[in-house]
C-alpha cells in the first residue's frame, strides 16, 4: 500500500497521489460492502419470500437514510470538519454487512441495509473534501479517482457474490466484513493528514463569495441536481433488476446474470475514470450534455434487443453516462465555493435518495407490469439532458477556490 503522508506538505498546489489513492481505495471497499445488498436480492428475495415491492424498500432503506442525513452532515462538517468520522463510517457499515450475513428476518435485513447507509452519509461529504484538498487543483482528476473507487467496488461486489456468497451461502457475507477493518484502519492514516491540512488552513481565509448571483446559482443547483436524479434512477433500475431482467427475459442462471451486472458496473466505472479529465480538459458542460443526453439512442434501444447486444449496450451506457458525476459535483463545487461537504451532501446522498424512492416505485411497476415495462419507462430518461441548457457557461463566471 503506498504511504500515506503525516504531513500536509505543499497540498495547496501540489497533487497528493497517496491521499488521493487512500480514499479511492476506501471508497472501493466501502462501496463493495454496499453493493453486497443489491448483489444478494435474488438471495434474499428467495429466502424471505419476499415480492419487487420489497426489494425497492430495501433499496429506499440504504439510499434513503444516506439521503437524509448525507446532505445534513455535509453542511455541519462544512463549518466543523470531522477527521475522525472517518474511520466510524466503516464500523457502522461493518454492523450493516453482519447484518446482511445474519438477520433472521427481514426487518433486521432493513436494519442492516440502513447501518449500511449511514456509514456511507459520514464517509461521502468528508472523504470528498479530502479529495478535493489533496487535488492540487486538478479537481476532475481528483473526483474522478475517489469516484472511480466507489464504482469498481460496487462493479466488483455482484462478482463476488455470484462466485462466493451464491455458492457459500448468505452468511459469507460476513467475510466481507474484513474490508471494513483495513477501510478503518487506512481512513484512521487519512484523518491523522486531514488533521494536519485542517490545521494548516485554519490560518487562512477563504473566499466563499458567489460567482453568479444567488438566483443563478440556486437555478443552476436544482438543474443539475435533477440531471444527477435522472442519471440516478436509470442507475437505480440497472443495480436492483438488471440482473432479475436478465433472468426473466433470456432465462439465464443467477451467476451469469450477475456477470451481466459486472460488466454493466465495470463500464460505469470505466466511465468515471474518464469524465473527470475530460472535464478538467474541455470543461463540465461537455461532458455533461453528451453523457445524460447521448445515451439516449442507446436507453431506447436496450429493452429490445436480444441478450448479445443487451451486454452490449449496456455496456455503452455505463461508460456514457457515469461521466457526468465527476463534471457534475465540480461543477456545483464552483457555483458554490468553500462548501464541498454540502455539494456531496446533495450530489452524493439527496440524488442517490431520490434514486432509491425511484427503485421502490419501479419495484411497484415491475409487480404490476413486468420487469421489461421498467425498462422502457427508464430508456426516456436520458431525454431530460436538454435541461442542460439552462446552465451557465464556464466563461459566466470566476472559478471558487
Amino acid at each position: 500500500m503506498t504511504a500515506i503522508p503525516r504531513q500536509p506538505g505543499r497540498t495547496a498546489s501540489e497533487t497528493v497521489t497517496p491521499i488521493l489513492i487512500a480514499v479511492s481505495l476506501c471508497h472501493l471497499l466501502n462501496d463493495v460492502m454496499q453493493s453486497m445488498l443489491s448483489a444478494i436480492y435474488p438471495m434474499l428475495k428467495d429466502t424471505f419470500q419476499l415480492d419487487y415491492w420489497h426489494i425497492g424498500l430495501l433499496t429506499l432503506a440504504f439510499q434513503g437514510t444516506a439521503s437524509l442525513l448525507q446532505p445534513a452532515i455535509g453542511l455541519y462538517t462544512d463549518k466543523h470538519p470531522l477527521p475522525w468520522s472517518l474511520p466510524f463510517a466503516s464500523l457502522s457499515t461493518l454492523i450493516g454487512v453482519l447484518g446482511l450475513a445474519f438477520a433472521p428476518s427481514y426487518t433486521l435485513v432493513v436494519l442492516g441495509a440502513m447501518l449500511i447507509g449511514f456509514g456511507s452519509a459520514i464517509f461521502h461529504p468528508e472523504s470528498s473534501r479530502v479529495a478535493r484538498l489533496a487535488s492540487g487543483g486538478r479537481f476532475g482528476l481528483a473526483q474522478s479517482v475517489f469516484q472511480v473507487g466507489g464504482n469498481f467496488g460496487t462493479a466488483i461486489g455482484p462478482l463476488l457474490a455470484a462466485f462466493v456468497v451464491v455458492p457459500l451461502g448468505r452468511t459469507s457475507v460476513a467475510l466481507f466484513a474484513v474490508l471494513a477493518l483495513i477501510s478503518g484502519y487506512v481512513l484512521f492514516r487519512v484523518g491523522q493528514w486531514y488533521k494536519a491540512v485542517l490545521s494548516a488552513r485554519a490560518r487562512m481565509t477563504l473566499d466563499k463569495t458567489l460567482p453568479l448571483g444567488r438566483g443563478r446559482v440556486i437555478l443552476s443547483l436544482v438543474v443539475l441536481t435533477f440531471l444527477l436524479f435522472t442519471k440516478n434512477i436509470y442507475l437505480a433500475s440497472m443495480s436492483s433488476y438488471y440482473t432479475f431482467y436478465q433472468i426473466e427475459t433470456f432465462g439465464v442462471g443467477t451467476q451469469t446474470a450477475q456477470v451481466m451486472l459486472f460488466l454493466f458496473l465495470g463500464a460505469v466505472a470505466a466511465g468515471t475514470v474518464l469524465g473527470g479529465p475530460v472535464a478538467d480538459r474541455w470543461g463540465p458542460m461537455t461532458v455533461i450534455w453528451i453523457s445524460i443526453l447521448g445515451i439516449l439512442p442507446f436507453t431506447l434501444a436496450l429493452p429490445h434487443v436480444g441478450l448479445f447486444w443487451s451486454g452490449v449496450l449496456s455496456v455503452i451506457i455505463g461508460l456514457i453516462l457515469a461521466s457526468a458525476f465527476p463534471a457534475i459535483v465540480v461543477f456545483a463545487q464552483e457555483l458554490v465555493p468553500g462548501r464541498v461537504g454540502m455539494v456531496a451532501g446533495i450530489f452524493f446522498g439527496l440524488s442517490f435518495g431520490f434514486g432509491g424512492i425511484a427503485a421502490a416505485a419501479l419495484g411497484v411497476l415491475a409487480d404490476l407490469h413486468g420487469i421489461r415495462f421498467v425498462y422502457i419507462i427508464c430508456s426516456i430518461l436520458p431525454a431530460f439532458g436538454v435541461l442542460t441548457i439552462f446552465l451557465p457557461r464556464r466563461s459566466d463566471f470566476v472559478r471558487g477556490t
